[in-house]
């Protein structure tokens, strides 16, 4: 069995690090780099980085922040945001990142995912999704941090993710997202069983138990969260005892 693994996410705007509720309600955390060093050290297992506002706003990748990031954090570094190209994948994996996460593009132009995974390899390639429920099992794509409903089906759109030969979803619930009552686990799964690739949970961590939760009830192969490692509620540690407990395998 492949151990699960935790991941903090540092949402970026501004050159800092924030926190929203259902993508509003903004608050400020922090330096990128000093946060992502603080993870490191605590033991995560990788550290993704969102520029939250860059698809909105048009703008490139923050490359000054993943390269700093990339002298001091020894752990895989995930980047997102304003990824439009080929070039903007490239530059991002030479400024020290492991992987990208395109989102908002990957469903503008579903090609880039292709190109990317036949350049760079298919574990460089993440596609980050931001989610909605509109009925019972059926929920439906959001690009632009959430603010444009693009009207396609989030499960059609995981399949045609892998077939295009992406390496790993992280599948984020607009829902659930900073709520902290927990992961959507209905989302989650449906998608988990929908594809082969690994799928990692993102939106709505609240408690400690919600990470064993998802993995139990899921079977996805990681869980990502933000406010509740920002704000010192729970240690990375905290939560891989937790799983540890329950006879999940971590890192």
């Amino acid at each position: 069995m492949l151990a699960k693994r935790i991941i903090p996410c540092l949402d970026v705007r501004d050159g800092r690090v924030v926190k929203g509720v259902n993508f509003e309600g903004i608050k400020e955390v922090g330096d990128p780099v000093e946060c992502a060093y603080e993870y490191n050290l605590q033991g995560a297992d990788e550290i993704v980085f969102y520029d939250i506002t860059a698809s909105h706003e048009g703008r490139g990748v923050m490359l000054d922040v993943v390269r700093e990031t990339a002298k001091r954090v020894f752990v895989p570094l995930t980047v997102g945001g304003g990824i439009k190209t080929v070039d903007d994948i490239r530059n991002t994996l030479r400024a020290g990142a492991d992987k990208v996460s395109v989102n908002s593009q990957a469903v503008q132009n579903p090609e880039l995912i292709r190109q990317g995974a036949d350049i760079f390899g298919s574990q460089c390639i993440c596609v980050g999704i931001d989610a909605k429920k509109v009925s019972d099992n059926k929920w439906t794509v959001f690009i632009n941090g959430g603010r444009i409903d693009m009207k396609l089906d989030l499960i059609d759109w995981v399949k045609q993710i892998e077939q295009l030969g992406a390496g790993e979803i992280c599948l984020n619930s607009i829902d659930t997202d900073g709520v902290r009552g927990g992961f959507d686990l209905p989302m989650l799964k449906a998608v988990v069983n929908a594809v082969k690739i690994p799928v990692i949970a993102s939106g709505g961590a609240g408690k400690l138990s919600d990470f064993a939760e998802a993995f139990i009830e899921t079977n996805c192969s990681a869980a990502l969260a933000a406010s509740l490692f920002h704000f010192r509620e729970l240690a990375i540690d905290d939560v891989k005892n937790d799983c540890r407990q329950k006879g999940i395998v971590v890192r």
